[in-house]
């Protein structure tokens, strides 16, 4: 008995040392109309074969040709240790690193741009923090402290990128968008699908923020690119943006949809305080702009609510599809204990009952002679309480119901066991 448990720990501890040992890392260089740079990278790269040796890992190199229309290729097929994979069309930046993923056949998996703006040399350093960090995906930082040649339109563009993902995600991230990045191969089920164009990048730092993998960032020196850069700033910036806020409303919609509706809601809240005061010093008529913010007071109102609503009810969706539990809150955490959104039944009963009281008691008023201009105020409130409150109690009703479906089959399984335990 003895002698068998020995042997099955010595197993298990030998099985867990070789997955945290990776035996070989593959650099994937997508290419795309490079044959200016791309001989420069591969003569930077190939060397590193010693240093990587030194780490116990054994060393690949794939270029893939993305449809180019110049000589990439016949450059690329002059070096005899370099694989090299071709695409008979353009199919995009992030098309060209997933083609070279499926022929990689290293535990560790890398990607460089083949422009020379990232130093290969840095692969080592970002291969030593995934095996000391037991990371899951290493990024090569521009923004981290080392020198760097980026142009000022970029960098500011990966500094508000990096404020988005750190708000969204709730975990600081100094570089979305590097193009120098180290993972473990076993990470790919959980990262993809992932896009096809420029975008690649800020979905992947996105995506794997929100499946809770270990990310490093290791700082990395920047150099201009050889030849024309083929981003868009305008056009790649939105998309950009575009993938970030989509991906990370697939796993947790309250954290943005619920931030919107809490800046609305305050913004609403700020205006409608402002009219308070006004009746309370006397001022019972309003000139154009005070109209027109009182009507932006009720709409950003009604859209908070709407969006922070949608947000939570979201969350129970999207636990359904990745058969989770249920991320609350802004922070993915409770709000408040029980969480923000089991409030919402006492909260729409009671914004209801005011609502009608401020009904009631323009009704009593008007009936003792009160001009309308005197009672616009009330019978104002009162329609947006009770709308507010009808809106409250629909999404109570609806966010139980999927709690209940989101937790079944783990109650279900419950209820077997017991069973199972009484026969």
């Amino acid at each position: 008995m003895t002698l068998a448990g020995t042997s099955e720990e010595i197993a298990t501890m030998s099985s867990t040392l070789a997955a945290l040992q990776p035996g070989c890392v593959s650099l994937v260089v997508p290419a795309f109309n490079e044959e200016r740079g791309i001989g420069a990278v591969i003569e930077r790269a190939l060397p590193l074969r010693r240093a990587l040796a030194g780490l116990g890992l054994g060393f690949e190199m794939l270029v893939v040709d993305d449809g180019s229309h110049d000589q990439t290729a016949e450059v690329v097929s002059q070096y005899r240790e370099v694989r090299l994979v071709r695409h008979p069309h353009n199919r995009g930046y992030g098309a060209a690193i997933k083609t070279g993923f499926r022929h990689a056949s290293g535990d560790l998996l890398a990607f460089v741009d083949a422009d020379g703006t990232y130093p290969p040399e840095s692969l080592p350093d970002l291969c030593r923090a995934a095996l000391e960090d037991q990371a899951d995906l290493v990024i090569g930082s521009r923004m981290s402290g080392a020198k760097s040649e980026m142009p000022l339109t970029r960098r500011v563009g990966n500094l508000a990128y990096s404020v988005l993902l750190s708000l969204i995600g709730n975990t600081v991230v100094r570089d979305t968008c590097s193009g120098m990045r180290l993972l473990r191969k076993d990470s790919l089920e959980r990262l993809y699908p992932l896009p096809d164009g420029l975008d690649f990048t800020p979905a992947m730092s996105t995506r794997a923020i929100h499946e809770n993998l270990k990310v490093v960032e290791v700082p990395i020196p920047y150099s201009e690119r050889v030849g024309r850069s083929k981003l868009n700033v305008v056009r790649d910036g939105f998309r950009f943006t575009n993938s970030i806020v989509w991906t990370a409303l697939a796993y947790n919609p309250v954290r943005i949809l619920g931030l919107t509706g809490l800046a609305a809601l305050a913004l609403a809240a700020i205006i409608g305080a402002a009219v308070v005061v006004m009746r309370l010093n006397g001022i019972t008529s309003l000139d154009p702009l005070g109209v027109f913010s009182l009507y932006a007071a009720l709409v950003l109102g009604f859209c908070g609510v709407s969006a922070f609503s949608l947000g939570a009810t979201f969350n129970y969706l999207t636990s359904l599809f990745h058969k989770r539990a249920v991320r609350r809150g802004l922070f993915g955490k409770p709000l408040f204990n029980p969480s923000l959104d089991h409030q919402f039944g006492w909260m729409g009963l009671a914004t209801v009952v005011a609502g009608l009281l401020f009904g009631l008691a323009s009704l009593i008023l008007s009936l003792n002679g009160w001009p309308v201009t005197r009672l616009w105020f009330y019978l104002l409130a009162s329609v947006s309480l009770i709308l507010v409150g009808i809106q409250l109690g629909v999404s109570w009703i609806v966010m139980r119901t999927l709690e209940q479906l989101s937790t079944r089959d783990v109650a279900a399984q419950c209820d077997l066991g017991v069973r199972a335990q009484r026969k």
